[in-house]
């Protein structure tokens, strides 16, 4: 990659289009002209992250107008970023680059819950179609889990609450209405230009919106991705996440194909609304990649709230009976009667038809934006945020990704995205909340680790007489006491991690951790008086290979 300086608007004392103005004759004297350019400075003209004025757009193109210096005339360009995609990464950085006083764009598809080939909506995957309309519905099942609690503290019902579901779509449908609106009226606010309607990238700084071609001195990818179903025998059954956020009716059983967060949220979900539900998974467990200790323990908890885990199973087909109902083959039998088969195994980069590989920006073999560190694609005008780049598929990440872009074009402050001590959730139920590294990644990272856990019953549950429990981890490097991990399987796990994401991110040591006063009685007080590690891992000589390699050897105390 080229220095730094080269991702950036250059710094004004050094721009060829300042020192052009040097050269000019302007219509007003020198002193007046030093005049408005400290009314420019007094409105924030550098670097403001207030909402963009005319003043300062007819100002900039000005500059760049003039700029010939002699030479051959600037290119003229109809937006200095042109940004595909309107979901959390792009709206981002539209609405940072336009209030750093640049001339933004960005087209979107026509709203729709259900996400096609020309059908979106400002506000993307996570507003309409992930993790707000899921949280929502979250809420809805965790209601009869909740009812069966209350017993225990004293509450009676004189007869069965009952769910609607047509009501929950219904207040759900109505309130991604209402935050497209809001997400439409922060680009308003801040100066970006929406277009409706499927953008495809014709040339490196001309892109075509229903016929019509803008061109843009930068254009940012921001499109996502799309849920995978593969193919296979009775594939045209199966339903994806988007569909089953917006289904005309509740499951009576449902089998859920996959192992991964997707797929145990909507477990959660469906059973907490009272549907029979199966979870087919080609693993031994869930949610490959997370630390061993706690994907055993939600599979646990999950399995106790009469959730069905199908282990080792592979689907093959999918067969419809005269009865409407489905039936789920794999490679260890049959199972019956299903109202529906959901896949979540997995999303792909949106990619298709955008135009990139003519374009010349090079895709991974999965569909994805190669990017480098600073989300630069393999064509210098062209960039890519979000989890079309498929680097940590987290909206937040997608925020942090389109700002650092803002920030490095139109700022003249090259970042980095910082993808250290990441946090993240899994909204199961148990919910999972985590960040840094797992067990099993510390180790190798740092060979010598202390860890710490607890396996508690909560307050709640001695009431409510139900068997929820706690689950909770901490991680240290030996040889620096900081914390390195810290994962948390129980309610409320989300919200309590994020607090502690902070001090992870700052390098806390686990001195620190214990020297802070817990909140009682809470469970988050479990991590500040953990006192005794679990096990401590050790890197000891390899048997025969003392000079050459070592192993890691657990000690529980």
């Amino acid at each position: 990659m080229a220095a730094a300086t080269s991702l950036s608007t250059p710094r004004i004392g050094s721009s060829p289009a300042f020192q052009t103005l040097r050269h000019y004759k302007f219509p007003v004297t020198l002193s007046s002209f030093s005049n408005y350019t400290k009314t420019l400075t007094s409105r924030k003209f550098f670097g403001s992250t207030s909402s963009p004025h005319s003043s300062r757009r007819d100002f900039t193109t000005a500059i760049r107008a003039e700029s010939t210096n002699g030479a051959e005339p600037t290119r003229q360009y109809d937006y200095d970023l042109f940004t595909i995609g309107a979901g959390s990464g792009g709206v981002r950085a539209s609405r940072f680059a336009s209030n750093f006083g640049a001339k933004v764009a960005v087209c979107e598809l026509p709203f729709a819950t259900i996400s096609s080939d020309s059908t979106g909506g400002v506000g993307g995957t996570c507003v309409l179609r992930g993790c707000v309309p899921k949280k929502l519905l979250v809420y809805a099942s965790k209601f009869s889990h909740e009812f069966e609690e209350s017993y225990g503290f004293g509450w009676n019902y004189e007869t069965e609450p009952k769910h609607d579901w047509s009501t929950l779509i219904a207040n759900k449908n109505a309130e991604l209405r209402r935050l497209t609106g809001i997400y439409n009226n922060v680009l308003k606010n801040a100066g970006v230009t929406l277009i409706e309607g499927r953008g495809k990238i014709v040339d490196p700084h001309t892109v075509d919106v229903n016929g019509k071609l803008y061109t843009a001195k930068n254009i940012l990818i921001s499109v996502g991705g799309r849920p995978f179903i593969p193919d296979m025998p009775g594939s045209e059954y199966a339903i994806d996440s988007d569909a089953a956020l917006d289904l005309p009716s509740k499951p009576n059983k449902i089998a859920i194909v996959g192992g991964g967060y997707i797929a145990v949220e909507f477990a959660g979900i469906f059973s907490g609304l009272k549907s029979d539900v199966h979870v087919f998974i080609r693993q031994k467990k869930v949610l490959r990649g997370f630390d061993e200790e706690v994907r055993d323990f939600v599979g646990e908890q999950m399995s106790l709230r009469g959730i069905e885990f199908h282990s080792e199973e592979t689907p093959q087909a999918i067969v419809k009976s005269s009865d409407g109902l489905f039936s789920l083959k794999t490679n260890k039998g049959t199972v019956d009667g299903f109202s529906h088969v959901m896949f979540a195994t997995g999303r792909k980069p949106n990619t298709k038809n955008l135009g990139l590989e003519a374009a010349g920006v090079k895709l991974s073999a999965n569909g994805a934006v190669e990017v480098d560190e600073y989300s630069q694609t393999s064509v210098p005008s062209i960039w890519a945020v979000g989890d079309v780049t498929d680097r940590i598929n987290l909206t937040p990440v997608a925020l942090m990704e389109g700002g650092a872009l803002a920030k490095t074009l139109f700022a003249n402050e090259p970042t980095k995205p910082d993808y250290s001590a990441v946090p993240s959730a899994v909204f199961s139920q148990p919910p999972i909340g985590q960040v840094g590294l797992t067990e099993e990644q510390a180790i190798e990272e740092y060979a010598d680790i202390d860890v710490y856990t607890s396996n508690f019953r909560p307050l709640k549950a001695t009431l409510s007489g139900l068997p929820d429990r706690v689950f909770m981890k901490v991680i240290v490097c030996a040889k620096t006491n900081k914390v390195v991990g810290l994962h948390m399987c129980g309610e409320d796990s989300a919200e309590i991690v994020q607090g502690f994401a902070i001090a992870v991110k700052a390098g806390l040591t686990k001195a620190d951790f214990d020297a802070t006063v817990g909140v009682h009685p809470t469970a988050a007080e479990e991590f500040v008086t953990l006192r005794t590690p679990t096990r401590k891992v050790r890197s000891t000589p390899s048997e025969g290979k003392a000079d050459s390699g070592t192993k890691a050897t657990a000690t529980a105390v």
